[in-house]
C-alpha cells in the first residue's frame, strides 16, 4: 500500500470491498492543460492525487482530435500506475478510431467502446445492438486475446443487454445522462426504475456493470441505492470540477463517502 494513501482510503471500492469502485476521469484536467503550452496542470500529478486520496481506478478517453488526452497522457499514466497495481486502468474510446491502437500497445485493464463519432462534443448515447454486433465482435476477440476487459457504453435498454453479452461483452456502462437531468424532477422514479430494469437484465445475461455520464455528489448515491449491482462509476467533468473547489483530497473522500452511503444498510 502507498504510504500517501489518505488514512480514510482503505474502505474505497473494488471487488474486494463489495462497493461500488469510484474511477477518475481525468480529461478535463488535460483540457485545461492544453490551454496553455506550459504542461499544467499535469495529468499525472492529478492521478497521483486522487489515487493516493483513495480513487480506485483511472479513466482517460482519448479522442482522435487530442482535444484534452494526448497520446503521451496514455503512456505516462500506464508508466505511473505500474506503481499502483491495485488501481485499475480504463480507457475509453471509439474502438473503430483510435481506440484499439492504445489498446494494443498499453494494455489497460479495461478499455470501454463508445460510439462517438470524431469530433462529438462528447459521449451522447450508447452503441445500437444487434445491429452494431458484427463490426464489434472481432475487436472484443482481439481485446480479450490481450487480456483487456471489454465493457460496452450503453443506454438504459434492457433488451439490449443480452446482445451486448452475445457480442463478447464482459461489462456495460449506462449512459447516465437521462439520470442526471431527470434528477430533482417528476421524472427521477420513472428513470431511475429504467436503469434498475437495465442492470439487472445485464446481470441476468451475465454482464457486470459500470455507469458513468454526469455522475455527481448529488445524484450518485441514489443511483446506487436504486440501480443493483454497479461495480464501477467512471466520473469526470463534476469531480474536477468539484476538486477546484475542495481540492482532489477532499473531493475524492467525499464520493467515497456517496458511495459508502449507497451501500450502508438502510
Amino acid at each position: 500500500m502507498n504510504p500517501l494513501v489518505a488514512p480514510d482510503a482503505g474502505a474505497h471500492g473494488g471487488p474486494a470491498s463489495g462497493l461500488t469502485a469510484l474511477s477518475v476521469n481525468l480529461n478535463k484536467v488535460a483540457l485545461l492543460r492544453n490551454t496553455r503550452h506550459l504542461g499544467i496542470p499535469s495529468v499525472t500529478v492529478a492521478a497521483t492525487r486522487v489515487l493516493e486520496a483513495g480513487a480506485d481506478g483511472i479513466t482517460v478517453h482519448p479522442r482522435p482530435d487530442e482535444r484534452h488526452i494526448r497520446h503521451h497522457d496514455v503512456h505516462d499514466l500506464a508508466a505511473l500506475l505500474r506503481a499502483w497495481p491495485q488501481v485499475e486502468f480504463n480507457i475509453e474510446g471509439n474502438p473503430l478510431h483510435n481506440l484499439m491502437d492504445f489498446v494494443r500497445a498499453v494494455r489497460p485493464h479495461q478499455a470501454t467502446f463508445v460510439p462517438d463519432t470524431v469530433g462529438q462534443f462528447t459521449s451522447d448515447h450508447g452503441w445500437n445492438l444487434p445491429a452494431d454486433g458484427e463490426v464489434l465482435r472481432p475487436l472484443i476477440e482481439e481485446c480479450h486475446a490481450l487480456g483487456v476487459r471489454v465493457s460496452l457504453f450503453m443506454d438504459p435498454l434492457p433488451q439490449a443487454m443480452a446482445h451486448a453479452r452475445a457480442v463478447g461483452a464482459d461489462r456495460v456502462e449506462l449512459y447516465t445522462e437521462a439520470w442526471a437531468r431527470a434528477w430533482g424532477t417528476p421524472e427521477q422514479a420513472a428513470v431511475g426504475a429504467r436503469y434498475a430494469e437495465a442492470a439487472r437484465a445485464a446481470l441476468a445475461a451475465g454482464l457486470g456493470v459500470n455507469a458513468g455520464h454526469d455522475l455527481n455528489r448529488d445524484n450518485l448515491a441514489v443511483f446506487l441505492r436504486e440501480v443493483p449491482g454497479v461495480s464501477e462509476v467512471s466520473i469526470g467533468h463534476a469531480l474536477i470540477a468539484d476538486a477546484l473547489e475542495l481540492g482532489y483530497t477532499e473531493t475524492i473522500r467525499d464520493y467515497q463517502r456517496c458511495i459508502r452511503r449507497a451501500h450502508a444498510p438502510v
